[in-house]
């Protein structure tokens, strides 16, 4: 059974205030059981709000299942990659769900939201809640508060304080992926209501990429951390993920930048896990040698029916052929299959010829002529509660499973590192973007046949491998921007616009609105297209 070495669930929670102008949703507190005074008193105190913070990105609250919530708006609460996951795919070629209606999603997966979404502000609230436990336990972890403490327990608490620091550069990050230009705080600012300033997105960017750059140098070497913690190659990932979309970010391409911290990644120690879909199943804790940074989960500690719970029960449909047992757990929520568009990255959908094809066909329909009818559309079967011997998850009594989500990996690396190197990046070579490339496709493919030459390295291509390695990873939307190809009618995919046969949608919606409740309560915020 899968060890939790670090990431379980934390019942001493810190009282905090989230910084907040004043809403019901985000001027509340966590569920408190013992004061940040107590909390902080021992070493072991903070290395348990660390564990919280981690945790924030896995769980949506205090018992299993996300009961004792951190937040008391229902969507917050379905649980951070739930809900990241619905914003990065659901809009885009590689998703559709059949109960948007009763689950408030149609808006999301045909691209009409507006600034009163509710997944929109649910995404918002959890991204705020991670940074105010962030910036609560910085302001609790300076060289004054830890000055009573030995040598050894002031250096782990220094070293807490860099990965606490990584937590909040990557969900800003999705802030300004997501939203732009957004509120910002940090554990300088104070505790309560008050009314924290605007960032525009180029400013956001550069804070992030001072503070990655910053602990890129003084967190554990790669591979040296603790499984689930961080390290200085999920910086530098991060780093290059921050630099190839600098121009949709600033306006400005930083593609030689990329490469940079891509070959810092690469030259850390890495390598691609043999077998595929041994990097989406319940043993895959143990892939260190391509999973740079996951988001633990765990059927019996991390327990909840958010994160990959949601990715493997979701897609199963209860079809009369699919048997939910085969990937691990006891049922299928019938909620979640993929558009035709995405099957059609992949020449043969059986995965006989590429692996990476994790395709259930039967008795389903490749159109979707209705995104409620459970059996229109493929059900994609990539993420499953089997582990690579074919055993359960520890909790397969329950549902939950023990499959953690690879949030950054060597693949992506190298597939960036490539991209920046068509972009024109210097510090780099069509030669060596070409080997990596081909490194991914000879596992997908079992052998060299699928391998490129240095003339099939276009963007297009790159875009349709990246779909192809990197599905339901929570890049799509993301990446489709960078391409040009989310709005407007450069790529239609059925239901995009919520038409079956697609149609083309605004520009705006190459962002989400700020919640409409914060920009009425905090006069420094504003949305400019909604």
């Amino acid at each position: 059974m899968k060890k939790i070495k670090y990431l379980y669930v934390l019942m001493t929670v810190i009282t905090i205030g989230l910084f907040t102008s004043c809403t019901d949703d985000l001027n509340q507190m966590p569920t408190v059981q013992v004061t940040s005074a107590k909390v902080y008193e021992t070493p072991e105190g903070y290395k348990s709000v660390l564990a919280k913070v981690y945790a924030s990105l896995a769980l949506s609250g205090q018992e299993k299942g996300g009961g004792d919530r951190d937040l008391s708006a229902d969507k917050p609460s379905e649980g951070y990659i739930r809900v990241y996951y619905n914003l990065q795919e659901l809009p885009t070629d590689e998703a559709i769900y059949s109960w948007a209606g009763g689950d408030a999603l149609n808006d999301i997966q045909f691209i009409q939201w507006n600034s009163t979404d509710e997944w929109v502000s649910a995404m918002y609230y959890r991204i705020y809640y991670t940074i105010a436990l962030c910036n609560e336990f910085l302001r609790n972890a300076t060289d004054d508060k830890i000055a009573g403490f030995t040598a050894t327990e002031k250096e782990n608490i220094i070293g807490y304080r860099d990965e606490v620091r990584f937590i909040r550069a990557l969900v800003y990050y999705h802030a300004l992926d997501l939203y732009g230009n957004v509120p910002f705080v940090t554990e300088n600012d104070p505790v309560g209501a008050f009314f924290p300033p605007r960032k525009t997105r180029a400013e956001l960017f550069t804070y992030i990429e001072s503070e990655l750059k910053e602990i890129g140098e003084t967190l554990p070497l790669p591979k040296a951390n603790e499984y689930g913690r961080v390290s200085r190659a999920a910086a530098w990932a991060l780093l290059a993920k921050l630099y190839l979309n600098a121009e949709i970010y600033t306006g400005t391409q930083r593609n030689t930048d990329c490469i940079i911290y891509c070959n810092k990644v690469i030259d850390g120690g890495y390598t691609l896990e043999p077998v595929y879909k041994n990097l989406f199943n319940a043993d895959n804790d143990l892939r260190t040698n391509e999973i740079i940074f996951p988001i633990e989960v765990d059927g019996q500690h991390t327990t909840t029916w958010g994160a990959t719970t949601y990715l493997v029960c979701g897609p199963i449909i209860s079809n009369g052929t699919m048997i939910a047992t085969d990937y691990g757990v006891q049922s299928g929520w019938n909620s979640i299959r993929t558009r035709k568009e995405f099957v059609n990255q992949f020449a043969d959908v059986t995965g006989a010829t590429d692996k990476r094809a994790s395709f259930y066909t039967d008795g389903q329909t490749l159109d979707i002529n209705d995104p409620t009818t459970v059996t229109d559309g493929y059900a994609i079967v990539k993420f499953t509660n089997k582990t690579s011997t074919g055993e359960n998850g520890s909790n397969f009594a329950e549902g939950l499973v023990d499959t953690d989500f690879p949030m950054i990996r060597l693949a992506d690396v190298y597939l960036m590192y490539a991209e920046a190197v068509v972009r024109g990046g210097t510090g780099g070579s069509i030669g060596t973007a070409v080997n990596y490339i081909n490194l991914i496709r000879q596992r997908a493919y079992g052998n060299n046949t699928g391998n490129i030459g240095q003339n099939d390295l276009t963007l297009n291509f790159l875009l349709a491998e990246r779909a192809r390695e990197l599905y339901w990873e929570c890049t799509r939307r993301t990446d489709l921007i960078r391409f040009g190809k989310f709005t407007g009618s450069s790529y239609i995919w059925q239901w995009k616009g919520g038409v079956k046969n697609g149609t083309a949608v605004d520009e705006k919606y190459n962002l989400y609105p700020i919640p409409a409740s914060d920009i009425a309560a905090n006069p420094n915020l504003r949305n400019d297209e909604y």
